[in-house]
C-alpha cells in the first residue's frame, strides 16, 4: 500500500517561499508511468492542482502557478518536494501530495498539511 506524508512549515510569511516535501513509502517514485502531484485546497475553495513530477522526472505545472513553482524530487529519499515562491495570504492553504498511474493520478492521498500565509 502506498501512502504518502506531507511535512514543512505550516506558517510562512508573505513574500518568503513555501517549501514542502512528501515522504512515499510502500513504492518507488521513480515506478514506470507514476505521477506525483500536488493539489491545495484554500478555505471555502475547490481543490487547485499545482502540478506534478512524473517517474523520469519530467514535471508539468499549472498555467496560473507556472511562474511561481517548482516540484523536485530526490530518489535517494523516495521523495518529492514542492516549492512556491513570492508567497501571499491567497496561498493559504492545506496543500496535498497525491501519487497514481496515468489516468489515476489520484489513487493515493496523503492527509494534507495545513500552510498559512501570514506576518
Amino acid at each position: 500500500q502506498v501512502q504518502l506524508q506531507e511535512s514543512g512549515p505550516g506558517l510562512v510569511k508573505p513574500s518568503q517561499t513555501l517549501s514542502l516535501t512528501c515522504s512515499v513509502s510502500g513504492g518507488s517514485i521513480t515506478a514506470s508511468y507514476f505521477i506525483w502531484s500536488w493539489i491545495r485546497q484554500p478555505p471555502g475553495k475547490v481543490l487547485e492542482w499545482m502540478g506534478h513530477i512524473g517517474s523520469d522526472g519530467s514535471t508539468y505545472y499549472s498555467p496560473s502557478l507556472k511562474s511561481r513553482t517548482s516540484i523536485s524530487r530526490d530518489t535517494s529519499k523516495n521523495q518529492v518536494s514542492l516549492q512556491l515562491s513570492s508567497v501571499t495570504p491567497d496561498d493559504t492553504a492545506v496543500y496535498y501530495c497525491t501519487g497514481g498511474p496515468w489516468g489515476a493520478i489520484g489513487r493515493y492521498w496523503g492527509q494534507g498539511t495545513q500552510v498559512t500565509v501570514s506576518s
